[in-house]
């Protein structure tokens, strides 16, 4: 493969009203060779501006069960390359990470898939530190499915799946480079969709079925997701973990501001949690609202 051959690699964006977004990620992302964009029925326009990019557009309509978006994708799509890598509409491939990819597909994958890390940014600011996303989203579309989680109870959870990742039939590698997760929309749509993500994690959280997502993960990932869920002071460790141990304190304000709002999702983890139980534990809707 020539550094001027396209990158042999499908990437599939799903979007509903990204058109902040969609431009820079899809202009990050000329150098594959096929670029999918499954839309939600958009009304801001994305659609066309993705088509306009060069995109293919793929309209979606989730009809309340499963498989849910990032499965159907694979289910139904057609694609022009074994090998797919999953983009949000806020991510954009960086230089280093196309060239780690374009040599990855070059002398051929070791793995079945493999995890990418993305740094985040905050409030205008690229953080240098605190801590990364990351999540297995360049796989053989051959050897991995995203398996159904029960959910159904969680309305808010609608139509892409929950944050587990998808199994795989073989290994799963690490690529060094890094995405750039910048959003343009406003702070209001990262509290918005958090706390949508906290009633799918409060609600999953208490019977085990957050754990059983994870079986598929590996062993490394598994041991952290089980000792956090045992972890008492959840949001005071994310903080720490994120403003001290990961040094975000060194992004200055915007590293400040990213690890309180990690702090306060898991915060609202632990109260929906609470309330979960509370109801639960009532035996008529007065006793509800009874003191101690």
């Amino acid at each position: 493969m020539s550094l001027s051959a396209p990158v042999p690699v499908s990437v599939i964006v799903m979007t509903r009203n990204e058109a902040a977004n969609i431009g820079v990620c899809l202009e990050s992302v000329r150098a594959f060779a096929e670029v999918i964009v499954v839309d939600s029925a958009s009304g801001d326009g994305t659609a066309d501006l993705a088509a306009a990019a060069g995109a293919r557009v793929v309209p979606f309509s989730w009809n309340g069960r499963y498989p849910k978006k990032k499965q159907w994708c694979l289910e139904n799509l057609t694609f022009a390359h074994d090998w797919v890598l999953y983009l949000d509409a806020d991510e954009q491939m960086t230089p280093e990470l196309e060239a780690e990819i374009r040599m990855l597909m070059r002398t051929g994958p070791a793995h079945a898939g493999y995890y990418l890390g993305a740094r985040v940014s905050f409030l205008g600011r690229r953080l240098r530190f605190g801590v990364q996303h990351s999540k297995l989203a360049l796989f053989d579309r051959r050897q991995a499915y995203y398996r159904d989680c029960p959910d159904q109870d969680v309305a808010t959870m609608w139509e892409v799946e929950g944050h587990y990742q998808p199994e795989l039939a073989g290994s799963a590698g690490r690529l060094t480079a890094l995405l750039r997760h910048e959003d343009a929309k406003p702070v209001f749509s990262w509290l918005d969709r958090h706390n949508r993500y906290s009633d799918w994690e409060a609600a999953l959280r208490p019977d085990g079925r957050l754990l059983a997502m994870a079986a598929g993960e590996g062993v490394r990932r598994k041991a952290l997701k089980w000792l956090v869920d045992r972890a008492p002071a959840r949001p005071l460790l994310a903080f720490l973990h994120c403003y001290l141990w990961r040094l975000g304190f060194l992004d200055g304000k915007a590293g400040f501001h990213h690890a309180v709002a990690r702090a306060f999702y898991y915060w609202q983890v632990e109260i929906k949690v609470l309330e979960r139980a509370a109801l639960t534990r009532c035996k008529t809707p007065l006793r509800c609202h009874q003191g101690p």
